[in-house]
């Protein structure tokens, strides 16, 4: 009667432990091999298995199919039987060759998964096991013969369901049976036999062991500047990607330097993968003329049209572009958006110049650009020199003019992950308190870690400083003792920035040199002594009203305090700059004061101010 091996009550991985024990051969032939599963039975290759040919481990591995590719095969019109040929068991070969490789690089790797393959490497190499592929048909047998010395039953089958991995060995529900009849166990080694000597039968150890031992489970250590380099090599996979996937219009031929084009190539890869991107190169690098480079893209590849919003002072400048490349556009100041936005036609492009004024995302323009984005699915091309000023909100605050805070961007914040693990929490804490995906840029928000951000930021960010261009893409002109970069045959020198000292006398006597006149004694004294009574409302409160305030408004009467005390100092330092700049620079930010003065002056006077009263006699 045999014994059923189920892996509930008995485990096949246990038999087969014992029959190897003292085994001077195997055959195994399985649909499936894992090679990280190996290991368990690896410690039972005795060194009664030489690996000469009649003391080893053979495994003839089978090229099984998926449920999913037997369904498409079974329901295919016209099915015909596929002859194997030398191309066709090349291409099965090399699949095989790539789904070993992938068992390698799934799931994180373990000390006890390398030593596993570590060992499985020296025995493919020391032939104590073998490995050949059967390609002549599909075969799902699971098959394992053991030649043992012992004299009644030398050897030993065990046949069912389970396949050479761990879970197939040990852990989930099989069907397997042993075979000690010697008749049936021989007829069984000669079915082993015959797939095995077939000539479609591949020997691929060495293979697999050149596989291994280049993998990260290798024995050789692998010095740290390679794996950095594997590291910058993947990491610069989407720039490099980018550079070559879009090619520019001909009128920007010879008018964008190197740099520059491939900022373009760039930043329309990232449009067309996630539908915005932000262009943040250091000022003077010609973000304008980029942007303008990657509408024309889009406008030519897709038929598309681009509106751009900008301050008012460029719209003159934009229009200049438009106009110039032929781009199907319309410029919009931003000062119109809450006007123009609503009843304005679907355009697919949309870029933000200075696009830093939208950090705050409770503002009402912030508000409308991001209802007219979302609303005409239209990409966004967002430029700025200065993405970020004070917090990492700014960044993501602009980055939701275009992306939905709970979309999966693929990656999380490690960083915040991190820490947040160690106070206890692990992901489904995340989910539970902010209702957002741990892989979302809501998560990101959430994070302090400036490395986060920095991953984030790979998606969607091209910038490069001006010492960047020159190490990349400038030479240097000995002779002139300057970087360059070179526009068709022409050069285009960086300019040498030098500081130097500019002396000039100031003459007291004379009532013409405004110098003179405004550089005075007094006129310092002025400015520093200005009581500036708009920021200083602390200054105006009724004698003991902060004894009679409640605690917010005690709140109120401090925050008055210390704004004023800063803004007072700040409106000093910009005069001070201001006078240093130029006298007119001074006179101009004079006249603006006073201006400012006289319209709150003039809204006092007329009641033109409002505000909520409170209650309690705490304010005039």
């Amino acid at each position: 009667m045999p014994t059923i091996y189920d892996n509930i009550e008995l485990h096949l991985l246990d038999a087969l432990r014992r029959s190897l024990h003292d085994a001077r051969a195997a055959d195994f032939c399985v649909g499936y091999f894992n090679l990280r599963g190996w290991g368990k039975l690896a410690g039972a290759v005795t060194a009664r298995l030489d690996g000469s040919q009649d003391h080893c481990v053979r495994v003839l591995v089978g090229m099984h199919r998926t449920p999913d590719e037997e369904m498409r095969l079974a329901q295919r019109a016209g099915q015909q039987e596929v002859l194997l040929d030398g191309p066709t068991a090349a291409r099965l070969r090399r699949r095989a060759a790539e789904s070993f490789k992938e068992q390698l690089e799934f799931g994180v790797p373990t000390a006890e998964a390398e030593r596993a393959l570590q060992q499985l490497a020296r025995q493919l190499r020391a032939r104590q096991v073998r490995v050949r592929l059967f390609l002549r048909y599909p075969l799902h047998a699971k098959l394992y013969l053991v030649h043992r010395t012992d004299a009644i039953a030398p050897l030993v089958g065990y046949l069912g369901s389970s396949n050479l991995t761990q879970a197939g060995l040990s852990a989930q529900g099989e069907l397997n049976v042993d075979v000690l009849d010697q008749d049936a166990a021989q007829k069984l080694q000669r079915w082993f036999d015959a797939r095995w000597n077939d000539a479609f039968a591949f020997d691929i150890s060495e293979e697999l062991a050149d596989l291994i031992e280049t993998s990260w489970a290798r024995e050789e250590l692998v010095p740290p500047y390679l794996v950095y380099l594997k590291m910058i090599y993947h990491l610069s996979e989407e720039a490099r990607e980018g550079e070559r996937e879009f090619s520019l219009p001909g009128e920007f031929e010879g008018v964008l330097l190197d740099f520059q084009a491939a900022a373009v190539s760039l930043a329309a890869h990232h449009l067309h993968r996630r539908g915005g991107v932000l262009l943040g190169d250091v000022v003077g690098l010609g973000k304008t003329l980029m942007a303008t480079a990657v509408a024309k893209i889009f406008q030519e590849d897709e038929g598309g049209n681009t509106l751009i919003l900008c301050p008012p002072n460029l719209v003159s400048m934009w229009q200049q572009y438009v106009e110039h490349y032929g781009l199907i556009a319309h410029v919009l100041s931003i000062g119109r958006v809450l006007d123009e936005l609503p009843i304005l036609r679907r355009y697919r492009l949309v870029i933000i110049d200075e696009s830093h004024n939208l950090r705050n995302r409770e503002g009402k323009r912030y508000r409308a650009i991001r209802e007219y984005i979302e609303a005409n699915d239209a990409r966004c091309l967002l430029l700025t020199a200065t993405p970020y000023n004070k917090q990492f909100t700014d960044i993501g605050n602009q980055l939701r003019l275009f992306l939905d805070e709970s979309q999966d961007l693929g990656l999380r914040p490690e960083q915040f992950f991190q820490a947040w693990g160690a106070r206890g929490y692990n992901e489904a804490d995340f989910i539970a308190r902010f209702q957002a995906s741990p892989r979302s840029l809501r998560a990101f928000e959430q994070s302090p870690h400036p490395d986060d951000w920095r991953d984030l930021m790979r998606l969607f960010l091209v910038r490069r400083t001006r010492r960047f261009i020159m190490a990349n893409y400038a030479q240097y002109d000995a002779q002139e003792e300057r970087y360059y970069v070179m526009l068709g045959n022409r050069r285009s020198y960086f300019p040498r920035r030098r500081p130097c000292n500019l002396t000039f006398t100031l003459d007291d006597t004379d009532p013409a040199d405004q110098y003179a006149r405004l550089y005075r004694d007094a006129v310092v004294d002025v400015i520093q002594n200005l009581s500036l009574p708009r920021y200083g409302l602390a200054n105006y409160l009724r004698p003991g009203a902060d004894r009679r305030a409640n605690a917010d408004e005690k709140r109120i009467l401090e925050n008055l305090n210390r704004a004023g005390r800063r803004l007072i100092g700040f409106s000093r330092t910009n005069l001070f700059k201001r006078l240093e700049s130029s006298g007119s620079s001074f006179l101009v930010s004079l006249q603006r004061h006073i201006l400012r003065n006289l319209v709150t002056l003039h809204a006092l006077e007329h009641g033109l101010l409002t505000w909520k009263p409170s209650p309690s006699p705490t304010h005039r």
